[in-house]
């Protein structure tokens, strides 16, 4: 870790209550609107279905949950608080929102202070570039990080103080709306817990007013901080400065602040903070160690990222209307694609008729999907009789791969001869998320390889290359199949690519 700008200090400090405040304490808001709630849980229920008690175990929540409990849910949490499958919970929520029980908030998250940078109700809205005010960064954001997506109760059904974000006290506003809990420091420590003790003052300033801020400084470093903008000071606090000041002026106007010069030593000291902008300002002063405080390293708990949401089905099948405006797309760092395609396809058209055979192919189609899902992907397309698929890691794309071959012979033995024979290809890389032909789709070099690798495969065959069999888990999957390896020139890529083809397992 290195030493911190002055300016990144500002993020990662958590902060006192102001006067009057709750500290925080979680409280239940018996706001709930008792009609709405009971048919919305009939829809869920009736949705899909669902393990036992798990719809319960939400309507639970939704009762008696305390407001924090019910702001910014992490599914992945909620699977593992309530002994859920993962998939499942993220299912439950999207379900969930179609039903209106609960909206779906994408956030921009900083990887440096857990601050919630901008929060969007829509993908449309979301955009990849942002400036965290707080530890004055910028970062360039893709799906796999820094996007995370979260559900918070609808105020239709239950209203929490946190709908209002205005109305809330100081505390509340810090260190529930700003910032997040799962950034989590090396000893296991959340950040936003650690923080708290070094904030000396934390409250509201409205238009217009002043605020007199009593501190009493140690040695080390004090840090004034506008929590919606870049606007701050920074003052070491020493022994050896000789005359001390007693009271500071300071001017807070449009994201900009401006502090009296001033020598300041241990003891007490008074900031007389002006607000001269047209909007209130959630102000803190913090109390830093040193003057060279060291950023704290933050690991992050297991949430819903952007890039595991597109590959869920549900997602993709009820929120079409949901497009990337973003003219560059959205960056995807780590996807996996499986293409597929049937052998012969031509053939059995000719023989059992166009209509016949359109049904023939979209069952081989529903047996292709019912695998992708179960194993945590997503169908993107189907071309004719191709499909396109996206996973989060290659262990789930290759165990789908294998799966399907499987699912295509079952639909054999029920015809008079093998009309469907399987080829399929598979490719790890990076990607970009975009919307085509109104359709969130994937765009780049990555999707031409895994095409053209499924076009080397040959019938009943699987090809993967070098990316995906160096996969975590993948050797294992494969290890009882007999794979070759060859090296094979694609069209449009400068150098061969190592490719794997798995046959039958040998019986």
């Amino acid at each position: 870790m290195g030493s911190l700008r002055v300016p990144e200090l500002c993020i990662e400090v958590k902060v006192q209550p102001d006067a009057g405040d709750d500290r925080g304490l979680s409280r239940c808001n018996a706001m709930i609107d008792e009609k709405k709630l009971e048919d919305r849980l009939v829809a869920l229920e009736a949705a899909k279905s669902w393990s036992p008690r798990v719809v319960s175990r939400l309507e639970t929540l939704l009762r008696s949950g305390t407001d924090e409990a019910l702001y910014r849910i992490n599914p992945i949490q909620f699977a593992t608080e309530k002994s859920i499958a993962e998939a499942e919970a993220i299912d439950l929520f999207l379900h969930a929102c179609v039903a209106g029980l609960f909206d779906m908030d994408w956030q921009l998250v900083c990887p440096v202070c857990s601050d919630v940078v901008e929060s969007f109700r829509s993908l449309r809205k979301l955009h990849t570039h942002f400036h965290c005010q707080l530890c004055q960064s910028d970062y360039d954001a893709a799906l796999d990080d820094f996007i995370t997506v979260t559900f918070t109760v609808s105020p239709a059904v239950r209203g929490i103080r946190f709908h209002d974000p205005d109305t809330l006290s100081a505390w509340d506003y810090v260190f529930h709306y700003k910032l997040t809990p799962g950034g989590i420091l090396p000893d296991g420590v959340p950040w936003s817990e650690a923080a708290k003790g070094l904030v000396r003052v934390l409250t509201r300033i409205e238009p217009g007013a002043v605020a007199s801020l009593e501190v009493d400084a140690v040695e080390g470093a004090l840090l004034g901080q506008d929590f919606d903008s870049d606007a701050h000071f920074f003052f070491p606090i020493a022994t050896d400065t000789g005359a001390s000041s007693s009271h500071v002026p300071v001017t807070l106007d449009s994201g900009k602040c401006e502090a009296a010069p001033a020598s300041i030593a241990p003891g007490k000291i008074v900031f007389d903070v002006r607000n001269a902008g047209k909007v209130a300002v959630v102000f803190g002063i913090l109390q830093l160690p040193s003057a060279t405080f060291h950023r704290p390293q933050l690991d992050f708990t297991p949430a819903l990222s952007g890039k595991r949401l597109l590959m869920t089905q549900t997602f993709r099948d009820f929120f079409r209307s949901e497009v990337i405006s973003a003219t560059e797309g959205i960056a995807v760092l780590d996807v996996t694609l499986v293409f597929t395609d049937l052998k012969g396809s031509t053939a059995l058209y000719e023989r059992i008729g166009d209509l016949n055979a359109y049904i023939q192919v979209q069952r081989h189609f529903q047996h292709l999907l019912d695998v992708t899902v179960r194993h945590n992907g997503a169908v993107t397309k189907t071309i004719g009789d191709a499909v396109m698929a996206a996973f989060s890691t290659s262990a789930d794309a290759v165990q789908a791969a294998l799966e399907m071959r499987e699912a295509v012979d079952q639909l054999n033995r029920d015809r008079p001869q093998r009309d469907f024979i399987l080829k399929i290809g598979v490719h790890r890389g990076a990607s970009i998320a975009v919307t085509l032909n109104e359709r969130l789709d994937y765009f780049g070099q990555t999707v031409n390889i895994a095409a053209r690798v499924q076009n080397l495969a040959d019938g009943d065959e699987i090809c993967i290359t070098e990316e995906v069999h160096a996969a975590p888990a993948v050797a294992d999957i494969i290890a009882p199949y007999p794979v070759a390896k060859s090296e094979a020139e694609l069209k449009g890529v400068s150098k061969a690519m190592s490719v794997y083809r798995l046959a039958r397992m040998e019986s």
